[in-house]
């Protein structure tokens, strides 16, 4: 089959657009510098290879060209290209803050910065000189606590104004951020903030979802009980409803901490390109959490590349991204204040009261890019939403999605349903490296079930079991060469172990990231599933988005879930099935599954045993857990379920009687 016929272009940026992109508009400036190379605007295949080539030259010209804020130094813009160990502008001095709020002190203050949107509460606005002057209090009121360089501050908080105030306040004196979702339960949020011994918690009182309010504030002394280093607890009034805080002078509202010092401005205290920013937890759902510590300029350089090169990010632009805080999305959208664009955020249900409310939202605040999971893009389909034939969606020119692989069918509904000439930016990274190794270019034209490009940057490669790079085949998706953002460090790794385990020992020297990939011979991508999910059968690797694709988008399937489990020598594929309403897992839509996956697919692809259930277990960011259901499927206990979303649903598969599960061992037998 032709690349064409199975990927076939679905949107094709027209001559215009790619000439007025951020990344056109890039590479004519490298033109115009004395030693730099000149590429046709539309060969995106030759920028990557030079940028991966040279990517001293590379990096150096995206300071350069960005205008980050700090001294450059005199220092290599990278020492080694080992890893791990790689150490990026080892003589630069810069602020993470400073940039984000470059706008309110070299450009117009009086822009709009922030936009947050609540269930609970009104919307609320923050101009750039707003958000600096709110930054400038919150730092001293951390200072005034005790906080120093290095110490962290950690939040149990919702994607609103507050938290980015918080982490920009941080970021402004050097200490370090670190947050989650309020809907963490008490364990899930003690077993990462513990590891990490913060010195301040900021919480808020409560969160509304779904039309449901849920009370926060009486999980503050349980908190401080399970994480001693605590020592002082700010709250943010987040269901606007002026709370009566407990009687306790180790307990302060937001608003309280902001009045204290109204008149104090940023630090903006520079320190080391590396100096760690925030720490970033793993998903947890089959260990204690990873403590992932990112440095500031590796990912403030990254994000930006990212967003303004390959997302075509402008200072006018107003950006989405429906996330969490306990998701590394968060930490990307925040990202974008460096461009001087109004961010959008939103805190609640994005299907509150249905479907169609972002996409409204979307028209009413002229949202040019709309980010979101690929769930929820899926879930529109299945709605059968026609969100540009029901909204003004005219400023909209990009749809940024992840968390998951986008199916076929999504990017034919984006297309004909949503609006037929935007960048749909299907991006795939991981916490781990806060930013993505795949992704979206505004040059380049958009193919059914692809992701564009790799990115700029990024040596990244699909390797085999041997360490050879494949093309038009599955393998391991690798990195062969240091990125700037790119772990400084685990947090309590003194020797690093645990970070070269987690990353190099597959492969020595390369990054393996984890992930089953395929590169095709357009430059795009194909996503086949997590590696540690991958299905083996008789030999053959199966990666589990290649069977998502092909059931979820039947009208009988609301959501399935396929995972391995052994028989003997070889493993037999299992597939748990939760049925549209009106739909039942019958032998009829047994048979339809079955059919469907050995004509589109392969008899490989057919599971051995298909049952129904209720619901399937999600991460509170979104994503399947298809490696603690595999646990259970082979008699395993799962470790931790703190972060799992909706653990209830992991133990009726246990139960379910249709499975036969065996007697379940711990996690190390």
């Amino acid at each position: 089959m032709s690349v064409d016929a199975e990927h076939p272009i679905v949107h094709q940026p027209s001559r215009a657009a790619i000439e007025h992109s951020r990344l056109a508009g890039y590479v004519r400036w490298l033109a115009d510098r004395d030693g730099m190379p000149g590429f046709a605007v539309d060969d995106y295949a030759a920028l990557h290879t030079w940028s991966i080539d040279e990517p001293e030259s590379f990096w150096s010209s995206l300071w350069d060209y960005f205008g980050l804020v700090g001294e450059r130094g005199e220092g290599a813009v990278i020492d080694t290209r080992a890893m791990p160990g790689a150490r990026w502008f080892a003589g630069a001095c810069i602020n993470f803050a400073e940039n984000l709020l470059r706008e309110a002190v070299q450009g117009d203050a009086e822009r709009i910065a922030i936009t947050a949107l609540s269930e609970a509460r009104p919307p609320i606005a923050l101009t750039y000189g707003e958000l600096y002057r709110q930054v400038g209090a919150f730092e001293a009121f951390l200072r005034s606590a005790g906080v120093r360089a290095g110490d962290r501050v950690a939040g149990v908080v919702a994607h609103t104004h507050e938290p980015i105030v918080a982490l920009l306040a941080c970021a402004s004196l050097g200490a370090i951020w670190s947050s989650a979702s309020p809907d963490f339960g008490v364990s899930g949020v003690a077993d990462r903030f513990a590891q990490i011994e913060p010195r301040v918690l900021i919480t808020v009182d409560g969160y509304c979802y779904g039309g449901k309010q849920h009370d926060r504030l009486d999980r503050i002394a349980a908190l401080r009980e399970r994480i001693p280093s605590i020592e002082h607890v700010i709250v943010t009034d987040n269901t606007g409803q002026g709370r009566m805080l407990p009687d306790d002078p180790k307990i302060t509202a937001w608003a309280d901490a902001l009045a204290a010092h109204p008149e104090a401005s940023p630090s903006f205290d520079r320190g080391p390109f590396d100096r760690p920013i925030y720490i970033l937890f793993s998903s947890g759902t089959t260990g204690a959490p990873k403590c992932i510590v990112h440095g500031a300029g590796g990912a403030l350089i990254q994000h930006v590349k990212e967003q303004v090169l390959h997302g075509d990010l402008r200072r006018d632009d107003v950006f989405f991204y429906f996330t969490t805080c306990g998701w590394m999305m968060w930490n990307w959208h925040v990202s974008g204040l460096f461009t001087g664009a109004e961010l959008i955020t939103y805190d609640g249900s994005p299907g509150y009261p249905d479907l169609n409310a972002l996409w409204a939202m979307a028209a009413a605040r002229r949202v040019s890019h709309f980010g979101t999971s690929a769930k929820w893009l899926g879930a529109c389909r299945n709605a059968d939403l026609a969100p540009g034939a029901e909204h003004d969606l005219a400023a909209l020119r990009v749809i940024f999605s992840t968390g998951s692989p986008l199916l076929d069918a999504d990017y034919d509904w984006v297309y004909e349903r949503v609006k037929s000439d935007l960048l749909l930016g299907s991006i795939s990274g991981g916490t781990d490296i806060v930013s993505c190794f795949v992704g979206s270019c505004p040059t380049l034209p958009v193919r059914r079930g692809e992701i564009q490009c790799r990115l700029l940057g990024v040596a990244a490669e699909a390797f085999n079991d041997a360490g050879e790079a494949v093309l038009e085949e599955c393998g391991e998706l690798v990195c062969t060469q240091p990125i700037p953002s790119m772990p400084v460090a685990f947090w309590n790794d003194p020797d690093g172990g645990r970070y070269r385990a987690a990353y190099f020992e597959r492969f020595p020297g390369v990054w393996a990231h984890g992930d089953f990939i395929e590169f095709k011979a357009s430059g795009g991508a194909v996503i086949h599933g997590r590696s540690d999910a991958t299905l083996n059968v008789g030999g053959v690797r199966i990666g589990t988005a290649e069977i998502y694709r092909q059931i979820e988008p039947m009208p009988e399937v609301a959501d399935c879930l396929v995972a391995a489990q052994s028989v003997g020598d070889d493993e037999r594929i299992v597939m748990l099935v939760v049925p549209a309403a009106g739909y039942a897992v019958d032998d009829a839509l047994r048979e339809a599954i079955r059919n469907r996956l050995r004509e589109r697919a392969s008899p490989r692809h057919v599971p051995k045993l298909i049952v129904g259930v209720e619901a399937l277990p999600y991460t509170r960011s979104g994503k399947k857990i298809e490696v603690a259901v595999a646990r259970l499927l082979n008699g395993r206990d799962v470790a931790q379920s703190g972060a799992i979303a909706n653990p209830e649903s992991l133990a009726a598969i246990a139960e379910h009687p249709d499975l036969g599960l065996p007697e379940r061992r711990g996690p190390s037998d």
